[in-house]
């Protein structure tokens, strides 16, 4: 476990991303209710939620499930600050963190982060004076740590961190596909997080799930490998074994998912050097196959003016690019856009692409979609 604050912090954070649903779409409290029992139940104390997550839902079910149900003193509980999603003005987005503190009723958080830092939106994090905000709020007891999630080149990670050498800790999107994918630099950004002497806590480990679920010749690799562990198991010890991680986020949907995780991660032992082997073997695997980078946040789809369900659409080609799966990917195209906007109506506005965190190229590849799917 990494030693930080004084406190030794097991290495395996609860996302509540991607909690399981009812079939109204809303979470479903008993099943997520059974995960943080669960997890608790093992010794882990991490939980992340955001402002932003279900339109506030997820920080709702943070107090049902968790701080209604649990002492104050057996979790740690870190939310986020975003400044475009949420924000029309410096008031609105520092109200996020009271509305945060009313939601999950958790009387304080013990992290706190400005939510997807990147150079399109930083200077709206300025301009509303939010690194002052957080600071102030700290030292009324608010907040017990702070940093900034990030989703940017290395160059900019280190000037934000130049610029604001007190941060406690940042968040980074790592995992072994990204570890030198020129969109996301995994590696280059964790480097400078540790040269600035930062822990790091980590999110899509798994890649949006890909990682649970990758590519044949990958499952092939990992089964000849250990046919006992899980494809998902490989993605999240690979990052839990570098140093300075201080806990790995796995933004579980259910219970299956949560007992997967926490039968290696309960006792967890860092990758040797022959399982890193396997890893650079499946690394080289997937830099052969052109897949479309979305980790399904959905950032994108709330201000597009054609409602096109982009991130369904992503996950429909991928599945012809990745499976060869041309009919199934097909008819899910054929769903996720019956009562929605089609890949050939987007207008190219560049709205999803600026607020995309994979820095994809959001328009191009609606285009291909298009060219596949509405041809």
């Amino acid at each position: 476990m990494e030693t930080w604050f004084g406190k030794e912090t097991p290495k395996l954070g609860f996302g509540l991303m991607r909690l399981p649903k009812n079939a109204d779409g809303s979470i479903d409290i008993p099943q997520t209710s059974k995960m943080v029992d669960l997890f608790l139940e093992a010794g882990m104390t991490y939980f992340d939620t955001a402002f932003v997550y279900d339109n506030g839902d997820s920080e709702r079910a943070a107090k049902a499930a968790l701080v209604d149900r649990h002492p104050r003193d057996r979790f740690t509980l870190c939310t986020k600050l975003n400044a475009v999603m949420g924000a029309t003005d410096a008031e609105s987005a520092k109200q996020q963190l009271f509305t945060s503190l009313e939601r999950t009723g958790a009387g304080y958080f013990d992290y706190y982060l400005l939510h997807a830092v990147m150079q399109s939106n930083y200077e709206k994090y300025e301009e509303y004076g939010l690194w002052d905000f957080v600071k102030e709020q700290k030292a009324k007891g608010l907040i017990r740590h702070y940093g900034f999630s990030f989703h940017d080149t290395p160059e900019f990670l280190d000037r934000l961190l130049t610029e604001h050498p007190d941060v406690d800790f940042i968040q980074l999107q790592l995992n072994y596909a990204d570890w030198e994918n020129p969109a996301v630099q995994s590696r280059a950004c964790y480097e400078v997080a540790r040269r600035h002497g930062k822990s790091v806590t980590v999110m899509e480990p798994v890649k949006g799930g890909t990682l649970a679920n990758p590519p044949a010749a990958l499952q092939k690799l990992f089964k000849a490998a250990n046919p006992e562990a899980s494809f998902a198991s490989w993605a999240i010890r690979y990052i839990a074994s570098l140093p300075g991680i201080l806990t790995v986020l796995s933004g579980m949907s259910n219970v299956a998912q949560m007992e997967d995780n926490l039968s290696y991660m309960r006792n967890f032992k860092p990758m040797t050097e022959e399982e890193n082997a396997v890893v650079r073997e499946a690394q080289r695997l997937l830099s052969e196959i052109d897949t479309i980078p979305c980790t399904g946040c959905r950032y994108c789809t709330k201000g597009c003016p054609m409602q096109i369900p982009i991130p369904q659409i992503f996950s429909a080609r991928n599945k012809q690019l990745l499976w060869s799966q041309t009919e199934q990917g097909e008819e899910d195209y054929a769903r996720v856009t019956k009562d929605h906007g089609r890949a050939s109506d987007c207008i190219g506005c560049s709205q999803c692409e600026s607020v995309c965190p994979q820095h994809i190229e959001v328009i191009t590849r609606l285009k291909d979609c298009a060219a596949v799917f509405d041809r």
